[in-house]
């Protein structure tokens, strides 16, 4: 579904990413995981055209993402829930998730697809007149991701999740991404919470100052003793 060969990205003059390959076939979880600044996030800019690649290839199904307009990646279905969440705090829930929804193929079915959502987080449909800033981080994420799937996406990107939760928060958080597998839709997420994360994915990538240092399987890369004691503190 999605593959990436060689790539390149910075800022400005700092590098952030060296020869990057990963694939992500239809129907896989598949984690990124590493230290922080390690260039996790940078990946998933590169991915959804919010920064251009200097080098490689990178194609999404067979469309060609480096000649893609930014604007358009989200057509080829590939949808971005972004580190923080980054909702529209004064606008309401159901307002939010109208924004996932302004690709023109999911303008004609908004009304589908808000039902959908509703159905995945029934909480999201008890709140959806509530401003989304308003609401506890763990909501926030739910609507987050409930934004990424109005617009029908075939792969979803999820960054950092569980970034600056609670840990019962991030507990539900993790059942989320459970149950947007279960659905039927292909995950790539971005997380350094490495212990429950290898819990929910098929396979996973170590980054490490922004090179690909090892992959495998998650069951693999979660019994490894480097990972556990480099990552997990065990």
């Amino acid at each position: 579904m999605l593959e990436l060969t060689g790539i390149n990205a910075g800022y400005g003059q700092f590098q952030a990413l060296f020869g990057v390959s990963m694939r992500v076939e239809a129907g896989e979880a598949v984690a990124v995981i590493g230290a922080n600044g390690a260039g996790k996030t940078t990946l998933l800019r590169v991915i959804s055209g919010l920064l251009p690649a200097s080098a490689g290839a990178m194609s999404m199904e067979g469309t060609d993402l480096r000649r893609t307009p930014p604007h358009r990646i989200i057509e080829t279905g590939i949808a971005h829930v972004p580190e923080s969440r980054r909702l529209f705090p004064r606008l309401s829930v159901e307002e939010n998730l109208r924004m996932g929804a302004f690709v023109k193929p999911a303008r004609a079915r908004f009304a589908e697809r808000l039902d959908y959502v509703y159905g995945l987080f029934p909480r999201l449909a008890e709140r959806r007149n509530q401003l989304a800033g308003t609401m506890s981080g763990g909501e926030q994420q739910m609507c987050a991701i409930g934004r990424a799937l109005m617009s029908g996406p075939k792969l979803v990107l999820l960054d950092e999740p569980s970034m600056g939760l609670a840990p019962v928060i991030v507990t539900q958080v993790f059942d989320l991404v459970r149950r947007i597998r279960s659905e039927g839709y292909t995950v790539l997420i971005v997380e350094q919470n490495v212990a429950q994360v290898l819990k929910v994915v098929d396979r996973a990538y170590l980054i490490e100052v922004g090179r690909v240092d090892r992959s495998g399987p998650a069951a693999e890369l979660l019994a490894s003793d480097d990972i556990r004691r480099a990552y997990m503190g065990l």
